[in-house]
């Protein structure tokens, strides 16, 4: 073979190998895009998977309520707890994130709040940080309110609060939650309510020491006079008038005969009927002499500053016409007089 011959021949073994290395390139290339498909097809599908059955909010996720991270649990049982509450979907992965995390020794115990549904990473940092997500309810407890009317407010907005504990630990200082506005956090107790609105009410009463140190009559006693004035009368000027009428009445040894007293052991809205007014209860007031054996709401303290000061010109009997004023006479021929003017009586 002559040096031409050679050339050829090595030029189409160059050719030949040069489309064997195209070919296997090709074919290499067309594997490669089938294997990275079908890596991404399967990592996907593992992502999917992962984010479904373990990372995501359940459905039953507890938006608006409370849920209670017990103190002293384990990262185990605080897992359980969170997935038994519908909190996560997986226990496995909050505690697996909590380690990541490094703060599995470092949870917070408590009430925590979501307000809207929240994935496994996030209660975990929540969790972790002791990010409670609680902000107080502001809540207005209007001047004579009961402690039954008490109970329904409160009930309608804290979901730990217990209406028959409330009651029970409330009615026997019926008076003494003073009325104002409050601001609880959505977990607060009877015990924490009670608590605030008595301290309330000692802070309150401060400010009318002088007149209270200088009345008469008890605390006790002004308490319970504030709270029917509270309900009898509008203004300051008219509470202390109609405050002369009753303390007059129970000096003299005359029955109060305040509605307000019978309203108080009636449901929401049911009238005083002539059967309601015979009915042998200690706060009948007009089958009754003296003052009812507790307050009847919670009076404010222009009804206590009224209760302690009183303006006595001798009336013993008093009316409020359709328009609120109130009318004062000092027999009862003047009181029929009233009766038949303002009521056409």
């Amino acid at each position: 073979m002559n040096t031409e011959e050679f050339a050829q021949w090595l030029e189409r073994v160059f050719e030949a190998t040069h489309r064997r290395l195209v070919e296997l390139s090709e074919h290499w290339k067309q594997h490669t895009n089938r294997r990275t498909i079908v890596v991404l097809i399967l990592g996907g599908c593992a992502i999917a998977y992962a984010y479904i059955y373990w990372i995501q909010p359940p459905d039953t996720f507890p938006t608006d309520q409370l849920v209670t991270v017990p103190n002293g649990a384990t990262v185990s049982e605080i897992a359980e707890v969170l997935q038994e509450d519908g909190v996560i979907r997986s226990g496995t992965a909050f505690r697996i994130i909590v380690t990541l995390l490094g703060k599995q020794r470092q949870l917070h115990a408590g009430d925590y709040l979501f307000k809207e549904p929240e994935d496994v990473f996030s209660v975990a940092r929540a969790v972790s940080i002791g990010a409670y997500g609680l902000e107080p309810f502001r809540i207005r407890v209007s001047e004579g309110a009961t402690t039954k009317e008490m109970a329904r407010i409160f009930s309608r907005q804290l979901q730990r609060f217990n209406t028959d504990d409330f009651l029970a630990k409330a009615a026997p200082i019926e008076g003494y939650l003073f009325p104002d506005t409050y601001f609880f956090l959505p977990n607060a107790t009877a015990d924490t309510i009670i608590q605030t609105m008595r301290q309330n009410f000692d802070t309150q009463i401060a400010a009318i020491q002088p007149e209270t140190a200088s009345s008469t009559h008890s605390m006790s006693d002004l308490v319970i006079m504030a709270s029917i004035l509270e309900r009898e009368g509008r203004a300051l000027g008219d509470r202390r008038l109609i405050a002369g009428v009753l303390w007059r009445r129970l000096r003299i040894g005359m029955a109060l005969q305040a509605d307000a007293t019978m309203i108080y052991t009636l449901e929401r809205g049911e009238p005083i009927t002539p059967k309601v007014l015979a009915t042998d209860s200690p706060y009948n007031t007009y089958l009754h002499k003296g003052l009812p054996p507790t307050a009847i709401g919670s009076p404010s303290l222009i009804s206590l500053e009224a209760a302690a000061t009183p303006i006595d010109k001798g009336y013993l009997y008093y009316l409020a016409d359709s328009h609120g004023v109130t009318h004062y006479s000092k027999t009862y021929a003047g009181q029929l007089a009233n009766e038949r003017l303002y009521f056409g009586q």
